[in-house]
């Protein structure tokens, strides 16, 4: 394949490599919800959001003070041994 056929230099193709093969990968997301125990205030609620936001492989978590839930998307499946660590660690307690 040339490059005028892959749509040569500012084509709308040009990022086909030489071989002509492109490989896309998906990027799965994995979304766990857990239930914290002890929080009573925004701060608790962003004491817990920090704590689990620095774990490898989070991408996201949503703290709801109300309900208790905790929601963390991952990249990867996380132990929960290591979400109830980092919830320990913020000073409260998780179940799932």
């Amino acid at each position: 394949m040339t490059p005028s056929q892959r749509g040569g230099v500012g084509g709308g193709l040009r990022d086909i490599p030489p071989w002509g093969i492109l490989i896309y990968t998906m990027n799965a997301t994995i979304t766990t919800t857990y239930t914290v125990t002890g929080m009573t205030c925004g701060h608790c609620v962003a004491a817990v959001t920090e704590e689990v936001a620095t774990l490898d492989g989070v991408i996201g978590v949503d703290v709801d003070l109300a309900t208790g839930q905790m929601v963390v998307t991952s990249s990867r499946p996380l132990d929960d041994h290591v979400i109830t660590a980092a919830v320990d660690e913020a000073g409260y307690a998780v179940s799932r």
